[in-house]
């Protein structure tokens, strides 16, 4: 006799988005991925814009991009605002980031990713283009232990007694910028560690998530607030906190702000509200880095990628590898 699963319509559209948000952040990678080291960031960003926006149109979704790559039609790249998929199926919001770490892409340095992440509609922040503090730790602290307000150096203190080790025991990553100068000095004072990268703070967020895994305990600095949604949708999924402040300093961008439902320019924004419901994420190594293995072009003419895909609903986290045999869905020619 025969068996069958039922999965229920909702059900089964989730499942299958979650594969092909994977599909989306393949793509994009393995576009950029053909440009690695030739020193040219915007071509390199415009191939994973091109291929993100194809495959995004692909989808049978009502999306709308609330974190993109501008805020007016600045075509070709996504544009906050605009319309993605069959306009059929659920009404989402979609936050992206086609291409993060162009420099990193460009030099063929470690760390560049594709990434992305869907949720329901009208869940995701609505940030502007603009600059945002963050500070980010991994899971299995009480709520609170460490404050975005409270300085380096004492939150480097209470997260290292709530992790029963000295400050010495704690590392932080920080964005290699001269307006860090001051997080990094009053990092040190405490005797932790500090470190450094040059570009990448959505992977840099996620390296706390694992600290067992990245050496990685804290997250701190200035960086794009679209990094910061799409990082917050991430810790969403495997756990953590993360405090943000948009750096709202002048009347225009306050003015932006406002247009787009930011009615408290000094609000500290909690994971829950950057990212609510039912969210997705998913990046895809460009470069080889500490957190995925970037696009293999074989002798052979297999493509492989790496990819890591989550839930928040369910807490899981899949790492997808790939070998692509059908060339043709990556339009390189």
């Amino acid at each position: 006799m025969s068996t069958h699963i039922e999965v229920p319509p909702h059900a089964l559209l989730e499942r299958i988005l979650t594969l092909e948000i994977v599909r989306v952040t393949e793509r994009a990678a393995v576009s950029s991925a053909r440009l690695r080291g030739h020193g040219q960031e915007k071509p390199a960003d415009q191939a994973a814009v091109d291929a993100m926006r194809r495959e995004l149109n692909k989808l049978p979704i009502q999306g709308t991009i609330v974190i993109g790559e501008g805020e007016r039609d600045e075509a070709p790249m996504l544009y906050i605002g605009e319309k993605v998929g069959m306009n059929t199926g659920p009404e989402v919001d979609i936050a992206v980031d086609p291409l993060e770490g162009t420099t990193l892409c460009a030099k063929n340095m470690p760390g560049s990713i594709a990434t992305m992440a869907m949720a329901d509609g009208g869940t995701l922040l609505h940030a502007p283009d603009v600059y945002m503090q963050k500070l980010a730790i991994g899971p299995g602290y009480d709520k609170g232990v460490v404050e975005l307000d409270a300085s380096p150096a004492d939150n480097v203190r209470r997260l290292a007694k709530a992790k029963g080790v000295k400050p010495e025991g704690i590392t932080v990553l920080v964005l290699d910028r001269p307006r860090h100068a001051s997080i990094i000095e009053s990092v040190r004072s405490t005797g932790a560690a500090v470190r450094l990268i040059t570009d990448g703070d959505v992977a840099g967020v996620i390296h706390c998530a694992d600290p067992d895994n990245t050496g990685v305990d804290m997250y701190l600095g200035t960086g794009g607030a679209p990094e910061g949604v799409l990082a917050a949708v991430a810790l969403r999924c495997i756990g953590g906190q993360m405090q943000c402040r948009l750096i709202l300093d002048s009347g225009e961008k306050i003015e932006r702000a406002a247009k787009m439902g930011v009615n408290d320019p000094k609000m500290i924004y909690g994971i829950e509200d950057m990212a609510r419901g039912d969210c997705l994420f998913a990046a895809t190594g460009v470069t080889t880095g500490s957190l995925l293995s970037g696009v293999k072009f074989r002798k052979d003419g297999v493509i492989e990628t790496e990819t890591v895909v989550m839930r928040s609903v369910t807490g899981t986290v899949r790492y997808i590898k790939a070998e692509h045999r059908e060339l043709a869905k990556f339009h390189l020619d």
